[in-house]
């Protein structure tokens, strides 16, 4: 049995993963042991991601996948961004943070988006695969949908007609960012 240790605590970061390879029985997802964290002091996603991925490694003696990923609202010049996650203290505080910001610029506010998401995967230190993917959208008026987690509630996806927290996760895995992520993650080590 092969392990791909995920560098997060995040429950539903590891359900996404775990459902994304569930067609390669030979890997094992699981998420990464109690270790020391370190600084993500990267100014994209992918250096946050690279910077996490190449530190857990070297604890762990499988391959370690970490994420960095988040929301850029184009009116709030691309924040919360590479802060997404630090934005305020729980996922209602922050999608309530950033409507209430948006709803201070006025009505007629261009509340277009995009999320973000990148994948490394690193063993001993050394990266051996990388990947950075969108999904471009808008913020909806008010949260909406029972699913997802983070910004899914308020991220309207408009070809869908809905928000990412009213997609079943099949569904949502086939149009996030995240999803387009795994998708290639799936296809890197289904090739190893």
């Amino acid at each position: 049995m092969k392990r791909l240790i995920v560098a997060s605590t995040n429950a539903g970061k590891i359900r996404e993963v775990s459902l994304a390879l569930s067609d390669l029985p030979e890997w094992n997802v699981e998420s990464v042991p109690d270790l020391p964290d370190i600084e993500e002091n990267g100014a994209t996603f992918l250096e946050n991601a690279t910077l996490k991925a190449a530190h857990y490694s070297r604890f762990i003696s499988d391959l370690t996948l970490a994420d960095d990923s988040g929301l850029c609202v184009t009116a709030l010049d691309g924040r919360p961004g590479i802060h997404s996650a630090r934005y305020s203290a729980s996922a209602n505080e922050r999608n309530d943070r950033l409507l209430s910001e948006l709803a201070a610029l006025g009505p007629e506010t261009d509340r277009s988006a995009a999320f973000y998401c990148a994948f490394v995967v690193a063993h001993n230190g050394t990266v051996l695969w990388s990947v950075q993917t969108e999904l471009r959208g808008q913020i909806a008026d008010g949260p909406s949908g029972d699913f997802g987690f983070g910004y899914d509630p308020i991220f309207l996806v408009p070809e869908q007609g809905q928000t990412l927290a009213q997609m079943m996760t099949d569904e949502k895995n086939q149009v996030s960012a995240r999803g387009k992520a795994l998708h290639q993650l799936r296809d890197f080590l289904a090739s190893r």
